[in-house]
This record gives structure tokens, sequence and C-alpha cells, in this order.
């Protein structure tokens, strides 16, 4: 008898296969002497559309909701069926005695698999197999130690409620705000607040008045000093009252200073923590300008096909204590290139009793990301996967290195009474900061552990000889002025931040809410942000002006409409909450069921007796082609398209895209707009060039066309003019991915 192993995707299925001995290729798996691999797609099986329950539902009527069906169906994916049914062949093999799942080891992991199982009535035993990483080592000793699939029913459950409660809130939701105000608009659990903290930021920014504060600086001209005034009672270096100011630096011109304190301190700052997936999404959108998206596919194919780190969708940034004796292996597989030397320094030294990074209790499915013990070749990735790797490596060999230490010294001067005073830094040993030191224009990356002293003693400087009782003479006193400044624009870096941690946006003053939030990781879910961010954009709820992210007037609107509770981070905190409980085993799935059926209704009734309106105030006088109606202007990530109005028309097609072509007058990145011979790049500073005449340009620098810059956009072009704006619940619901 055999195993059949269900892995997530065909390049895992194939390591796993290859560890174990399976060599034949047959329809949609391999097999071997005890073991059969087979694989999905990502999802094979979803939660069907409401039209497979009545074909009556494929028209969108309001009189139809709420639609509460019971029970579930499952659909098999359109464009998986082919492999779906190869799955299931496997499955009913009277060869195979047992099951191993082996999809991704977390909660939307075991859904793929068991959704996959229920729907082919495959009930043989199961067995699971739980690793953070592809390597050989890692999978040969996931099958010494497979779990039972019975330890994971409470997961599968959780995972099943989450999916079912998507479904009934986002499609009724959606439907009958669509329905009712005859525009594409959808809305779930996490995009309405997360368009509701940008609101709330951009309402901020807007109600912002800015105040003039004052200062004073006292200057030595010989040593060197600069001294800053400071209030005795509040501690503050500034103040509103520039009158006072004037006052004060009147009174105190031509007083000598007298130094009443010369205090140096010795500190030390431990590295930064290690990466989970959102804080190096947040790294690389502010060092490289990738988006949440674009971050999550370099590291899968880092963690697929290069195996060289570790499972990428972790909200953890802690080890467990079992890793540490893999530390070595892991150091010696990435000695190469730029680490070499680095690593040198580490391989012989012993690791300290207590390392600040490792934290069995901050650990939960998956440990922080770090490098597997793969060999790595460098030469074998791109560009981009370079940049990634390096991130990771470097933050993996910080921790590892000791702390930075530098000694602070504070002066405190007297001047008339009032209290002046300067700090600087001088560095004893640069520690963790030495694995950054060959990186120009490297920002240290900050210190986020708790009680950590700030992980940027930068700006050292040398204070001059002092001891207290000094006189201090001649000193020039200036009043500085500066202005208070509004909240920034969120960008992708700080959006991810916000989701992550939203209790700033929390209407309630609950503590447990604010708890389960920071616990469960906020709003979605390491593995969904990235998708709930691009699904914004391609909505066309959110519009970017450089790095920073607004909303447009469709989203503007949309949150006017959306029933209050949808927009609030609480929803999520309390699905959360009531998840982690079933996971572990304290609620029954179908006591969270029937509350979600409930409120999905209640929400469905607020929406149906709004009394709101939508207004397209993005019209053109461009008719669609297709049905003749006025098409809208809307700004997709990207790029500007027109969109026809009609949401059961769809048509839509792209007018401009921002390119990688650089602008030769000022080397910014240049629009190509239009179709066919016409199209031309267009600058923000003015320059124009033809497409053509941009090729022969090109062609004469030796560089010839990028098919990034040229190719690969036309052929984006056309494939977003073929598809249909709303393909009905599907576009609307991206897959049911809606937390």
């Amino acid at each position: 008898m055999k195993s059949l192993v269900i892995a997530e995707k065909p390049s895992v299925a194939r390591d796993i296969a290859r560890v174990l001995g399976c060599r034949q290729n047959i329809n949609g798996a391999i097999e071997g002497g005890k073991y059969i691999v087979t694989w999905g797609l990502g999802h094979l099986v979803t939660l069907a559309d409401p039209e497979d329950y009545d074909g009556k539902y494929k028209q969108w009527k309001m009189e139809d909701l709420p639609l509460m069906p019971e029970p579930f169906k499952l659909e098999v994916i359109r464009q998986t069926g082919k492999q779906y049914q190869a799955v299931k062949a496997q499955l009913h093999r009277k060869d195979v005695d047992q099951v191993i799942i082996a999809t991704d080891a977390g909660r939307e992991g075991e859904l793929v698999a068991r959704l996959i199982l229920k729907k082919a009535g495959c009930d043989k035993p199961l067995k699971r197999l739980w690793i953070s990483s592809v390597t050989d080592k890692a999978i040969r000793e996931g099958f010494a130690h497979l779990k039972d699939g019975k330890d994971y029913e409470n997961l599968a459950d959780a995972a099943m409620c989450r999916a079912q409660a998507d479904w009934l809130v986002g499609i009724n939701a959606t439907r009958a705000l669509t329905c009712k105000y005859n525009a594409q608009l959808s809305c779930g659990r996490v995009q309405t607040p997360t368009l509701a903290m940008i609101a709330a930021r951009e309402e901020a920014i807007r109600r912002f008045v800015p105040k003039s504060y004052y200062g004073l600086q006292a200057r030595l001209a010989s040593p060197g000093l600069v001294l800053t005034w400071q209030d005795q009672k509040t501690g503050e270096q500034r103040s509103f009252h520039k009158k006072e100011m004037e006052e004060r630096m009147e009174r105190l011109s031509g007083e000598p200073g007298v130094v009443t304190q010369v205090r140096p301190v010795p500190k030390k700052v431990q590295a930064p923590l290690l990466y989970d997936l959102t804080e190096l999404q947040r790294e690389a959108s502010r060092r490289f300008d990738y988006s949440a998206k674009e971050t999550l596919n370099i590291m899968q194919r880092l963690y697929e096909n290069h195996k060289v780190l570790t499972y990428p969708r972790t909200d953890s940034r802690y080890l467990s204590a079992d890793i540490l004796p893999t530390i070595r292996e892991r150091l010696e597989a990435c000695a190469v290139g730029p680490y070499k030397a680095l690593v040198g320094r580490l391989v012989n030294r012993p690791l300290p009793e207590k390392p600040f990074f490792v934290n069995d209790a901050k650990v939960t499915d998956h440990h922080a990301i770090i490098p597997t013990e793969e060999f790595v070749q460098l030469d074998h990735m791109t560009v981009d996967e370079r940049r990634i790797y390096d991130l990771v490596v470097r933050r993996f060999l910080a921790v590892l290195y000791p702390p930075c230490e530098y000694e602070q010294t504070s002066i405190q001067v007297s001047i008339g009474g009032e209290t002046f005073t300067a700090r600087g830094k001088v560095m004893k040993n640069q520690g963790w900061r030495a694995v950054y030191q060959d990186q120009s224009g490297w920002e240290e990356p900050e210190d986020e552990q708790e009680g950590g002293e700030g992980g940027r003693p930068a700006g050292v400087s040398q204070l001059p000889p002092l001891k207290k009782g000094d006189q201090l003479s001649p000193l020039r006193l200036t009043l500085t002025e500066g202005k208070t400044k509004p909240p920034a624009h969120f960008n992708e870096a700080t959006l991810l931040s916000a989701m992550e941690n939203p209790t700033a946006y929390l209407t309630s003053q609950d503590k447990n809410v604010a708890k389960t939030l920071h616990e469960t990781g906020g709003l979605g879910t390491v593995a969904t942000r990235a998708d709930i961010i691009e699904k914004l954009f391609s909505s066309f709820l959110l519009e970017k002006k450089g790095k920073d992210i607004f909303l447009t007037s469709k989203a503007v609107q949309l949150l006017s409409l959306v029933p209050e509770d949808l927009k609030k981070p609480e929803l999520t905190a309390d699905w959360e909450m009531r998840l982690s409980r079933i996971a572990g085993g304290e609620l029954k799935q179908r006591d969270f069921m029937k509350e979600i059926r409930s409120y999905a209704g209640e929400l469905t009734e607020e929406i149906k007796a709004g009394t709101g309106q939508f207004r397209h105030d993005n019209l053109t006088n461009t008719k669609c082609p297709v049905c003749g109606k006025r098409m809208l202007l809307v700004k997709g990530k990207n790029s500007q398209m027109l969109v026809c109005q009609d949401r059961e028309c769809g048509h839509r097609e792209t007018i401009s895209r921002t390119s990688n072509a650089r602008c030769p007058v000022c080397h910014k990145k240049m629009e190509l707009r239009g179709k066919g011979d016409g199209q031309i790049f267009v600058c923000s500073c003015g320059y124009k060039e033809k497409l053509k005449a941009f090729k022969d340009r090109r062609a004469k620098e030796g560089a010839g066309v990028s098919k990034k810059d040229v190719a690969r956009y036309l052929n984006q072009q056309k494939k977003e003019e073929k598809e249909p704006l709303n393909n009905a619940l599907a576009q609307a619901l991206a897959g049911l991915k809606l937390d």
C-alpha cells in the first residue's frame, strides 16, 4: 500500500518527490515505491458561487438577498479543474491507504487540502507534514516526524469558518451595495476598515493647522559647541510663545554659561529582531519601493525555487530553541560573496546562553524568516531576489553579532538660571552595525525590541572635553523657529504597519479588543495583506501619487454608504478571537456560524434601508465601444483606464501606464500613452518621445529596448482590455479572499 502526499504547489511537490525517491511521472503526480506525490495549484476547490445554488442568482437582484446557503456547496475552480481530477483519481486509488497533507503549514494551507478532500469525498486516514522550509533536510525530518491529521481538525474548522463567514458577509454586503447604488461597490471585514484608516489619516491632514514653535540655541565658538534650551519643568525644547522666548533671549544675552553636569553613560544596543513577512515588506518598500505583493512573490521564489530562505508567511520575529543547533550549518551555507568575511567572524564564536532572538512563546506556526542550510548561488538570482535575500541574510547575521556599544555623554549648562543641554556619542564597538558597513546609503534598521535603546546610535559626535564648574563664554544666542507638521500620508510601508497594529483606529476603549488585534496580527494576516492592498488598487478605491496612497472619490463615497460596523477594526478582532478559540477546541463551529448568519442578515437589511447616493464624478465624453454609454476615467496603481460606467458591460481599456523607461532629461519614470503606432512616452517634466523614436534612441545607445519597458506593457494592455471589469462574483470577491 502507498501514501498519497498532497503538496500546495508543483515546485514543492517535485522537491518532496525527489527526497522520497519518487521518479515516475504520471498524470498530475509523481509515483515511487511507497509514496505518490501530487499537488494543487494553490486552491483547486472553493466555496460555490451563488449561481451554483440557483441559476437565477446570476442576476444580482436586491429581492434575492440575503443569500444563506445551508449547507455550503463546493465547486472546482474552472482554471485548475484538470489538476483536481488528477488529484481525485489518486485519492481513490485502491492501493492508497493514507493521505499526507503537505500543503503550507498554516490555516490557509490547511483549507487548501481539506477542501480538496471534502469535494473528492475522501475519508482515508490523514497525516500532516508541518515544516518551515523545503530543503531536503527539512523534508526528511518532517516525514520522520509526521503529525496525526486529527490534531489539525480544529484548525481546519477555523479555516472553513473564516471562508464561510467571509462568503456570507462579503457576498451579501457587496451585492446589496452594488444593487442599491448601481455601481461596482465591494466591501469586506478587512478591506473596508483599511479604507477607513486611510480616510481618517486624510481627514487628520485636512484638519491640521500648523503652529509655529520657537527655541533657543547657545553657541560657543571655541571649542565648537551648540547648546539647546530646555524647559526645567517639562523638559521640552520648544515653546509656542514667541514673545516669551524673545524676552528670554534678551535677558540671557551676554550671560556666561556654567557647566552643571557632565554625565557619560555607556550604552549597549542589540540588533533589530529578525524579519517576519510584514517587517520585510515594510523594509523592501522603504528601500526599493517594492509593493507588498512584489516582496511576497520574490520571497516565494527564494523559498520554493532557490530554497535559500525559510517559509515567508510568518508573523513571528523570533526563533524557537530547536533551531539553534542548525545555526552553524545555515551560516556555512550563506558564507559566499559579500557575506563570507562577515560569517567568518561568527562560525567559531559560541552563541550566548540566552539569545535575545530566541523565544518559544512568541513562535506560533512558523519562526522568523532566516536562511536555510541550502548552499547559495547568488549568480542564479535576479536583481530583485538578490536584494531581498541580502536583507534577510544581513539581519540574520546581525542578531548573531555582539551589541553595538557606545558612550553617550550629556552636558547640562546653566545660563542665567536657564538650562541648556548638549549630547554626544562616541562609538566604542561597532558590534552588529559592522554587518551593514559595506552598504552605501544604508539606513540602519530601527530596533523594535521592548526596552531597546533604539537601533540608531547615529549622528555620533565628539563633545569638547568639559568638566563640572567650567565657565563658557562668550555665548551667542539665536532664536530658532519651526512649524508643526501634519501626519504623513500613508505609503505601502506605513499602511502595512497600520494594518498590523490598528489599535490607534479603534472606536471602542476595550483593552481586550486591542490586545486581541495585537496578538492576532491586526487586519488581515501576513499572507493576505499584500492581496488586500492590491485589490483596493485594482478596484479603483486607492490611487498612488509618488509613493503616497490616497482614496479615490469612489472610496470616499463607498465609506459613506457602508454600514458603520464594517468599517471598524473591532470586527476582525472579534472574528479572530473566536476563530482562535475554534482552532483551540474551545468554541464549536456551528455556534460561530449561527452568529455570522444572523450578522450577515442584519448587514444586508441595513444596506437595503440606506438613504445615501452614489454619483460618478469621473465621467468622460468617450463612449463605450460595446454599449455606447459614457466611460469613467479611473486611476489604477500604475495606470489610467477608461472603464464603462455600466457594471453589466464592464468594458475597459488602458490609456496610459507608468513604464520603467527613464526620461533622458530628469531620469524619472515615463508614462506610455496611446495605442499602436501612435504610442508616446510622456514625462512629468514635459519631455515627450514617440515609441519609435524611443526604440531608435535606445538602439543607438546600445541598450536595446527592454521587454519590461515595452513588450510587457503591450501584452498587459491587450490582456486588460480583454478582461471584463465585472466577472460577476469572481471579480467582485477575487477568489473569496476578503480578509
